[in-house]
């Protein structure tokens, strides 16, 4: 999978993707990501992106030009290599929100792009004619959008193949199958008085997986009852 991130504050996105699993899928050539500096696509010589809003009111609105500059030539690119953008994809406090299903969707894809809005959005012609899609990654306001364009990423490289040493640790996390995921146990057995459940050290697997189930619905009905509607 290829994604390209679209960005004004590239220093943001750049180290967080030098780390952990971002940092091995990217070494074995399971990921190529490429994080571009809006401002390098600017016209005049102060290299700016933003701009006053029409009508008035508060904040910064990213400018079209750089924009359609950068996401165009991308496409261009990608078209000249013989391949195809699949989404072009605006990470927004009003878009649809994130969920595991469209995780597990967009995985599929071979190459997405993804732009980080900053102060108040972007430019509206930007996304009536370049995006594909609008995501949020919750219902609260960030300075910008590349935090969620790094969830949006972790998201989607855990799920490709070859990213983790143990791919049914992906598949059999929280919200694959619209349930919460059980708690988790490790060594020692007992640690100040709090012992890990018997069942988990029965060596019956059968009782294990019964167990971890019934956790499962249990903490969903109590935390996420609205995942179980229907």
């Amino acid at each position: 999978m290829k994604i390209d991130i679209v960005t004004a504050q590239p220093d943001i996105i750049s180290e967080p993707l030098r780390q952990s699993i971002i940092r091995r899928a990217s070494d074995k050539g399971v990921i190529d990501i490429r994080v571009h500096d809006l401002r390098q696509y600017a016209t005049d010589r102060h290299k700016q992106v933003d701009d006053y809003p029409f009508g008035g009111g508060a904040g910064m609105v990213l400018k079209p030009e750089p924009i359609f500059s950068c996401i165009e030539k991308l496409q261009k690119d990608a078209e000249e290599s013989g391949a195809s953008v699949d989404e072009v994809i605006y990470l927004t406090p009003d878009g649809v929100t994130l969920n595991q299903k469209m995780a597990n969707s967009l995985s599929m894809k071979k190459h997405l792009i993804l732009l980080a809005g900053h102060y108040k959005g972007v430019d509206q012609r930007v996304r009536d004619r370049l995006i594909t899609r609008e995501i949020s990654i919750g219902d609260y306001v960030l300075s910008g959008g590349e935090l969620p364009a790094l969830v949006l990423v972790d998201a989607l490289v855990r799920l490709l193949p070859g990213a983790i040493g143990d791919a049914v640790s992906a598949l059999s996390d929280s919200f694959q199958d619209e349930l919460l995921d059980a708690p988790a146990y490790t060594r020692p057995a007992i640690y100040r008085d709090l012992e890990v459940p018997a069942v988990l050290r029965s060596g019956n697997h059968e009782a294990v997986s019964n167990w971890r189930e019934a956790e499962r619905l249990k903490k969903t009905m109590e935390r996420r009852p609205d995942l179980l509607d229907g």
